[in-house]
């Protein structure tokens, strides 16, 4: 039966809890995917309509094809720090190979390794290219290329090596054009043509040639492979530098050929087993070098290779560098000339690095001495030997300032010592120095001390506080590396770290290159590693320590100071074994290497010197003279660069105090106001970390009291002072100015009294007496007296009657005018009134005054300048430049590096395989 509704109310109600029963249940999802399909729809559409545009933005932009740049390469310009043309260089190293005179072998190997696929496509592989994609979604744009021998080819002659989708679709769209212009056999030639192999070998003929000394048809499979595997990475995979990697690269390209059909497992196995050294021929040494750069240019070339895919010998590039010519042909010179230098020997070798401190620039390198090749051995770069004691601010005393908040001042003590396992350790000169500051024991490179600093720091922080500095250890260092054993480092490392300390510890890459230009005009700036390593009071307090090695009478490296600039530096040297010097007749003083490492706030330099010694042949030795040329070498440089710019002082930073400390105090005690200046050494410390406690010992000494006065009947002055705590050692020390003019001592003596007679009419004399005890100086007392003009007695008139003075003129002493007594200064050698001798009874000036036999002009030997020699100067002349260079202990064990003439010391590292060819510990 029908309901029955008595209002339209009621049925309205009725209808609505109808309608919300019927939603009760699962809800159809069929409206919600149609709206994700359709968004989806949309965005795909926007996508493609965005991505073709994008697209056809990009084409639009794309170069034309030119068939010049296809095959032929272009010239690279290289420029001077001030974009001035230094050389032109490309085209000179290269033999086009036809199509026809590759070998299958060289062709399977490329196509295996670079293009499987190149028959089959059309300047793109597609499937290649989605796996690319999807590996790049995964770990990011850029991680895994697809590129076609078509591609690179275009890439290379065209484009730039950056990974960005602009290029990518203008390289894609210019290969379609290429497949379409030219057959797949003229592509492979452009291709192997244009490829760059390292070492100059442009092409594959050429890498053929340059390093197998054959043509392509004599090729054995491993060599192909080696030769095939080079593009990828040249300079990673140098045979000659890396052969590791070279192998690792050629054994990749071998498989590849077995997966894909081209040789067997078998083929495959024995390439892989044959030494990747076997075959090579030495790199061409036929091309003279001929001009002052090439050193320079070496750098420039693999440097532009690490920025990426570049080639300065084909790619056109513009590259701005950072040499100072005026610099590099002075090195140049220097090195291969006796113009400024005189070497003992042709053989001998030398290798510098000059950089920027502030900005590791390179100005200058010196690749060697009598070189004869282009792109040949770098002793700057290439060579790497054990620094011997440049290493100690950087593994040492640096970590030490760094990590425990040492000052200059630290005490260390200087006695007999072992390593930890117990082998002995010496100093170079064989003595003991007791306790010194660690500026004293970097000064004179102590050996002991620079262990127990190490110690002191561990062995682990120090290798991190090296590896920050641009010196990476590849392993575990031990205990010898203190005195530069376990790591061998060429010029440019050590130029590297040594500035760090020149920069407020900021470390900067060295590097030849500020950019680069394409042919496109883009722009590439170098980013070379910037970062600061070590606090600014670290490297401030290392660098006041390396000035003393430079200034001070017992530092190591005076023969390389600059008087007239404010620098740092450390010496170091390596020794032979005595096995070595038994066999070679080495004397005790011979050295295998001598360094030379500093810096101004202008230029950073290091210098090595030494021979190749090649294995098999009788070994030759720096002699002592021989030792001395990198200090040499470092103060010529320094002194030439600092012509033509300002060299500033290093700031000291606020995190730095200096303190004035009494000497031989430990721990070390603050002086106070009265402490004699002979008893004080002032020190730097980190802020925070200085002493508090305050010497005792000395107070504040009476000043003397003193009287004068001027005698009219016998025309003197007398002059007397007392002092009634003094004892038999308290000396007095009289000065004397006439009218203001400068002060002169007039005696130094016990006396209490002195007589100044026949003093000038009308003149004012002023007098100061010091008090002198046990090294104490007292504040000056001084007196005035104003000599009557009356009293001067004129000729033929000595029956005159001489006038009394005039009523209330003081004839007694007068207190002397503000700042009379501060014109000491002035004129000392002023032969006017004061006069020069104590003859002249009209001026007053006897044998006391003016310049006497204790002015500080005088000719008694007892002046700076005086002409008694003293034994202490900078170069001697007898050989040994004050340097401490004591006779050394040939019955220790080989390899310990010690200082200039170094004692001989066993080496403490366990590991029962030594590198043979390790120089030192």
């Amino acid at each position: 039966m029908a309901e029955k509704y008595n209002t339209r109310e009621e049925r309205r109600k009725q209808g609505q809890t109808q309608k919300k029963g019927q939603n009760i249940g699962p809800k159809k999802p069929t409206n919600m995917l149609k709206r994700i399909f359709l968004i989806l729809v949309t965005i795909g559409i926007i996508g493609l309509v965005a991505g073709g545009a994008a697209m056809a933005y990009f084409i639009s932009d794309a170069p034309k094809l030119d068939e010049k740049l296809l095959k032929d390469p272009v010239t690279s310009k290289i420029l001077d720090e001030n974009g001035k043309l230094l050389a032109e260089i490309g085209k000179e190293n290269r033999d086009y190979v036809n199509y026809e005179d590759i070998p299958d072998l060289v062709e399977e190997a490329f196509l295996a390794t670079e293009d499987s696929r190149f028959y089959e496509h059309h300047g793109v592989d597609f499937l290649r290219l989605g796996s690319a994609v999807i590996a790049n979604v995964k770990n990011g744009f850029g991680s895994e290329g697809a590129s076609t021998l078509t591609q690179q080819v275009i890439k290379r002659s065209y484009l730039t090596p950056d990974k960005t989708i602009k290029r990518k679709v203008q390289e894609m769209w210019l290969s379609i054009q290429l497949e379409r212009k030219y057959t797949k056999e003229e592509i492979f030639e452009m291709y192997v043509n244009k490829i760059f192999f390292a070492n100059r070998a442009n092409g594959i003929l050429t890498a053929s040639q340059t390093y197998y000394g054959k043509d392509l048809n004599e090729l054995k499979l491993n060599e192909a492979a080696m030769l095939v595997g080079l593009p990828q990475s040249p300079s990673r995979y140098d045979p000659y530098k890396y052969p590791e990697r070279a192998k690792e690269r050629r054994d990749i390209v071998l498989h590849l050929m077995n997966k894909h059909g081209y040789i067997t497992e078998t083929e495959m196995k024995n390439a892989q087993s044959i030494d990747i050294t076997e075959g090579l021929q030495e790199i061409d040494k036929s091309q003279i070098d001929t001009t002052a750069y090439d050193a320079f240019i070496d750098l420039v070339i693999e440097e532009v290779g690490d920025m990426g895919d570049y080639n300065v010998f084909t790619d056109g590039l513009e590259i701005q560098t950072t040499i100072d010519k005026d610099a590099q042909e002075y090195v140049y010179n220097m090195l291969n000339s006796d113009e400024i230098i005189n070497y003992p020997s042709k053989d001998l070798q030398a290798g510098v690095t000059l950089l920027d401190t502030e900005t590791g620039e390179i100005k200058a390198v010196g690749g060697g001495r009598n070189t004869t090749v282009k792109r040949g051995w770098n002793y700057a770069t290439d060579a790497k030997r054990s620094p011997g004691s440049t290493i100690k601010p950087i593994l040492d005393y640096g970590p030490a300032v760094e990590y425990l908040n040492w000052s200059t001042y630290h005490q260390i003590k200087d006695e007999e010592y072992t390593y930890s396992n117990g082998t002995p350790l010496k100093n170079a000169s064989g003595r003991h120095y007791g306790t010194v500051t660690t500026r004293e024991a970097l000064a004179r490179s102590l050996n002991i001390p620079a262990l127990k600093t190490l110690q002191a720091v561990g062995l682990d922080r120090a290798r991190d506080f090296a590896t920050d500095l641009g010196i990476p250890f590849d392993k575990e260092i031990t205990e010898s590396a203190a005195l530069g054993g376990g790591k061998d480092v060429s010029t440019l490392e050590l130029a590297g770290a040594y500035s760090s300390f020149g920069n407020n510890g900021i470390y900067n890459e060295p590097h030849s290159v500020k950019k680069i230009v394409l042919r496109d005009k883009t722009t590439i700036k170098n980013k070379t590693d910037s970062k600061p390593v070590m606090k600014d009071s670290t490297a401030f307090i290392v660098t006041d320590m390396l000035k003393s090695v430079m200034k001070e009478p017992y530092g190591t490296g005076r023969l390389a100071n600059i008087p007239s600039l404010p620098v740092a530096g450390k010496t170091g040297s390596t020794n032979f074994t005595p096995e070595q010097r038994a066999k070679n007749n080495i004397p005790s003083s011979g050295v295998k290497d001598s360094w030379m490492a500093g810096y101004t706030t202008n230029y950073t330099v290091a210098v090595w010197a030494g021979y190749d010694n090649a294995s098999g042949e009788q070994m030759e030795y720096l002699g002592e003279s021989s030792q001395r040329i990198p200090k040499y070498i470092f103060k010529n440089l320094m002194e030439h660069m600092a012509q033509s710019k300002e060299t500033k002082d290093f700031d000291q930073p606020d995190s730095v105090v200096k303190v004035g400390v009494i000497k031989g105090s430990n721990p070390a005690v603050k002086a106070n106001e009265y402490t004699p200046s002979s008893k004080i050494t002032y020190e730097y410390y980190v802020k925070g970390h200085e002493p508090t406690q305050v010497t005792t010992e000395y107070e504040k000494i009476d000043s003397p009291g003193i009287s004068a006065s001027y005698n009219q009947e016998s025309n003197e002055i007398n002059l007397s002072w007392s002092y009634p705590k003094g004892n038999g050692n308290t000396q007095f020390e009289v000065k004397m100015s006439v009218d203001g003019g400068a002060q002169s001592v007039l005696k130094k003596s016990k006396d209490t009294s002195l007589t100044i007679p026949n003093p000038t009419p009308g003149s004012k004399y002023t007098f100061s007496v010091v008090a002198l005890v046990d090294n104490q100086q007292s504040d000056p007392a001084s007196t005035s007296v104003k000599i009557p003009a009356e009293a001067e007695i004129p000729e033929d008139t000595e029956d005159e009657e001489i006038e009394d003075p005039a009523e209330g003129e003081d004839t007694e002493q007068e207190t002397p005018a503000e700042g009379e007594e501060d014109k000491q200064d002035e004129d000392k050698n002023n032969n006017g009134e004061n006069g020069n001798n104590g003859n002249n009874g009209n001026n007053g000036n006897n044998g006391n005054n003016g310049n006497n036999g204790n002015n500080d002009n005088n000719g008694n030997g007892n002046n700076d300048n005086n002409g008694n020699g003293n034994g202490n100067n900078t170069d001697d002349g007898n050989g040994n430049n004050g340097e401490d260079v004591e006779g050394g202990d040939d019955t220790t064990d080989p390899g310990t590096v010690e200082e200039e003439k170094p004692g001989e010391t066993p080496d403490p590292d366990p590991n029962p395989d030594p590198d043979p060819n390790q120089d030192t510990e």
